[in-house]
């Protein structure tokens, strides 16, 4: 338990790229953010037909996807081209945060970019969030809003009071201060599960509090940060 921190260790991230999920939730296509059996933000009709004889272990589906986004054939994908295959339920492109951060987490040899391995990882990782992001936003208007985030934030055993949440929204909504997108929740969710635990391994007695050198402290900001 960490008293006083808001966080009660429980629920789960979906795992991914250096952050096991503790529990976790199934993945799951969101209707609204994609097409069926295609990556969300695909184009009408479903993807191109995909090489022949791809990588052992990954699925003709993750081949016929990663032909459609791999726009200059280089055998990898870079955010941009991740990017422009990823829409929000408000029918914008993924920002360049969230991007940036996904290929982050995957990208095991630090150079920009995944390969269809990680690729095929990064999707099923995409999809667990949509589930989480699903189960909020029940009208499935594409976005949720504080009492919403605040409830998928405490089934992944964060207690925060109404002010952080509203300070989360505000964030992320910059012009209205009310809702947040799929791609919002995904960059607000994995910094909240980076700083923890960032705060867990100087927390080794569980008390709930620490104490930190001030370059130390800024080391974890710009590590945790996006």
């Amino acid at each position: 338990m960490y008293p006083n921190t808001g966080y009660s260790g429980g629920g789960g991230y979906p795992g991914g790229g250096g952050y096991p999920g503790g529990g976790g939730y199934p993945g799951q296509q969101y209707g609204g953010y994609g097409n069926p059996g295609g990556p969300p933000g695909a184009p009408p009709g479903g993807p191109p037909g995909g090489p022949p004889g791809g990588p052992p272990g990954v699925s003709p589906e993750i081949q016929q996807w990663f032909a459609s986004v791999d726009r200059d054939r280089s055998g990898k994908i870079n955010a941009k081209e991740l990017q422009s295959a990823l829409v929000n339920g408000q029918g914008k492109n993924f920002s360049d945060v969230a991007c940036q951060l996904m290929i982050g987490m995957f990208d095991k040899d630090k150079s920009g970019t995944i390969d269809i391995n990680e690729f095929q990882q990064l999707y099923a990782y995409i999809n667990q969030w949509l589930g989480v992001f699903r189960m909020y936003d029940r009208d499935q208007s594409g976005h949720i809003e504080e009492q919403e985030l605040s409830q998928a934030l405490q089934q992944m055993g964060f207690r925060f009071s109404p002010e952080f949440i509203k300070l989360l929204i505000a964030k992320s909504d910059l012009q209205n201060h009310q809702q947040m997108s799929v791609d919002q929740f995904i960059v607000v969710c994995v910094q909240i599960q980076r700083f923890t635990e960032a705060f867990r391994a100087r927390d080794r007695e569980m008390k709930g509090m620490i104490t930190i050198a001030f370059e130390d402290f800024l080391g974890v900001a710009l590590e945790c940060s996006v």
